[in-house]
């Protein structure tokens, strides 16, 4: 049997290998390495596949979160809802902007944060929200963009975690998400469903304006060469990733089906376990699975977790101290908020390996090694 990797991005390499080196020695050869040509038809090739009007790529997702606040003209002082249920990025870009950082709750099954609790938290400071599409699966957007409306907030999506994920709504009809929010976001880290092999992001919008003052943070503040009209910053994706990135573009429903399709392995083998949740589909969201996360009840799960360290199986715990309660959030008191589901799912959660290449005698092993522990 092959090595057990979290994320296997070496043998997914392989199977493109030829076209990934070829993207890459192109680039070298042009030596475009900044702005370069492969940059404009990525850009171009994911709004094709996502549906945005614009897509502005960036040198990273935390930097499109910050573009994106920056561009909506966000002044300090201002709130914005979030989950504290979610990667640390998603905060720390609000208090670096020296914005107030407003926690709201998860839904139990899914993992986002609800439209209920996004009005509970609402004050005459909020101004936005940025809903996290986490492990993959995506937030309830319609509710969410029915209480942002009804408020006059913005919407910025964080979904670094579920592109290519369709969401479905009451009267049939499909948005990919990152496009339904006045502005998405995402990321290529390469563990990511559409990775490069460094850092990337990229912003999406279908507001005309709202794309311009994006492509201005984003570059310095500049409208034209040397005239800077706001203060903005310097975040590019390089040509090279955007070689990369464009090749793999090609490949990201095929790398979606696979992911599912383990996916579905584990939930066929985890269905009839008391101690184990798998994770929700809801019928809105066609998870994209870019964590396979279990609710453990009643299982030692640092036992489990070292028990499959034993037998050269990785697994991680996203996340194990939500944001309400990270030291960096101190100064806006948020510590004690009651936030019932999040502190309950911190305790319980724990992700297996997922990945395009995980091969049959693989998940056997994990399933084995899994249920070995939880039932004996």
């Amino acid at each position: 049997m092959r090595p057990i990797q979290m994320v296997d991005t070496k043998n997914q390499y392989l199977k493109i290998k030829t076209e990934v080196d070829k993207a890459v020695i192109d680039v070298m050869d042009s030596t475009a390495f900044i702005n370069g040509k492969p940059v404009h038809e990525f850009a171009t090739g994911l709004s094709a596949y996502t549906g945005a009007k614009h897509t502005i790529p960036c040198a990273n997702g935390t930097d499109a979160l910050q573009i994106a606040m920056m561009a909506l003209g966000l002044q300090p002082g201002d709130e914005v809802i979030t989950p504290s249920f979610t990667y640390i990025a998603t905060t720390e870009v609000i208090a670096l902007l020296s914005l107030t950082p407003v926690f709201a709750e998860v839904d139990p099954k899914t993992f986002c944060i609800t439209a209920a609790a996004i009005e509970k938290v609402i004050t005459p400071k909020t101004k936005a929200i940025v809903p996290v599409h986490l492990y993959g699966h995506a937030a309830p957007m319609e509710e969410i963009m029915t209480v942002a409306a009804k408020y006059n907030l913005y919407v910025i999506e964080d979904n670094a975690q579920a592109i290519g994920c369709d969401y479905t709504f009451p009267d049939g009809s499909k948005k990919k998400t990152g496009t339904i929010g006045h502005i998405g976001t995402t990321s290529f880290y390469p563990s990511k469903n559409l990775g490069g092999f460094g850092d990337g992001g990229a912003i999406f919008t279908n507001d005309d304006e709202l794309a311009a003052k994006l492509k201005m943070v984003a570059n310095h503040g500049q409208s034209r060469q040397y005239y800077h009209d706001v203060v903005g910053c310097n975040s590019r994706l390089d040509t090279i990733q955007a070689a990369i990135l464009n090749i793999k573009l090609k490949h990201l429903d095929e790398y979606i089906d696979a992911r599912r399709a383990a996916a579905d392995f584990y939930d066929k083998a985890f269905a009839n376990n008391p101690k184990i949740t798998v994770p929700y589909r809801a019928d809105y969201s066609r998870h994209v699975f870019h964590q396979y996360t279990l609710i453990l009840e009643g299982v030692d799960r640092d036992g489990l977790k070292q028990h499959l360290a034993d037998n050269k199986i990785p697994s991680m715990i996203y996340y194990p101290v939500p944001g309400h309660k990270q030291k960096m959030f101190e100064q806006f008191n948020v510590a004690s908020q009651d936030m019932p589901v999040t502190d309950w799912l911190t305790e319980r959660v724990i992700s297996l390996p997922i990945h395009t290449e995980l091969d049959t005698e693989q998940l056997e092993f994990i399933v084995l090694k899994v249920n070995e522990f939880i039932n004996r």
